[in-house]
């Protein structure tokens, strides 16, 4: 599927590069997923044939805004910012139910190791974890699952305040409102539902923007990434319009 793809780069000059990740792309390479010989890192390296350097992550599943630094130097102050949430990121996500229109999630996480990567190391006291959504569109599907007549879906913006891992995915299962398509936190019967009537084979999460301050000349820039086919065909069904 990745061999020969070409990312769709979003900005670039002589320090930072913005692309639109696609969703099943690893951002680089993974002891969990050792398999994988494709990742953003090194098919952007390629591509602009030169080294390049992520500054923060978005799961495999997940699309949208990824900014990587073109020297060590820009690495490292972009990620004092990520680390003192000096940028801003949005997200959007299609989610079980109809959610309230607007809403704040603050409910700590506990630190999920990974098996393989994290198999010696020591459970962690569950970290602060906030999350700002608001609702932009809602449906409702003449289509019974489970004990409900009808299907109801939400559109929503979400705003993390903080970085952990999955957070977005855990805090909308955590209200009940999980994302469609997830696969580890979300509802099997609502993922079987759209891949059978929307071919939606995907998690519903997209990165839709970046908002940061230029490490060299303190320009505030925002940083979008349209949405793909998957996400663009399942508005239309639901007659939603952004």
């Amino acid at each position: 599927m990745w061999k020969n793809y070409k990312l769709e780069i979003l900005y670039k000059d002589e320090y930072l590069v913005a692309i639109n990740k696609p969703s099943g792309l690893l951002v680089h390479k993974s002891m969990i997923d050792s398999h994988e010989i494709y990742f953003a890192m090194k098919m952007l390296r390629d591509q602009l044939g030169m080294w390049v350097y992520p500054i923060h992550r978005l799961d495999k599943p997940t699309s949208g805004v990824l900014l990587f630094a073109l020297d060590t130097q820009t690495a490292r102050l972009m990620s004092e910012q990520f680390k003192t949430h000096t940028m801003q990121k949005k997200y959007i996500a299609i989610v079980r139910g109809w959610v309230d229109e607007v809403g704040f999630i603050d409910y700590a996480l506990s630190v999920k190791n990974d098996k393989i990567a994290d198999k010696n190391a020591k459970e962690k006291e569950p970290q602060e974890a906030k999350t700002a959504y608001k609702r932009v569109a809602k449906v409702e599907l003449p289509h019974a699952i489970g004990r409900y007549e009808k299907t109801r879906y939400s559109l929503v913006e979400l705003e993390p305040k903080t970085g952990r891992k999955h957070q977005l995915r855990r805090h909308m299962k955590h209200i009940s409102h999980h994302i469609l398509g997830d696969t580890k936190y979300g509802r099997g019967e609502h993922n079987k539902f759209v891949r059978k009537h929307y071919d939606c084979h995907r998690l519903m999460l997209h990165a839709i923007s970046l908002e940061i301050s230029h490490p060299y000349t303190k320009e505030r820039f925002v940083f979008k990434a349209d949405f793909d086919n998957i996400f663009e065909s399942v508005f239309r069904s639901f007659r939603w319009q952004l």
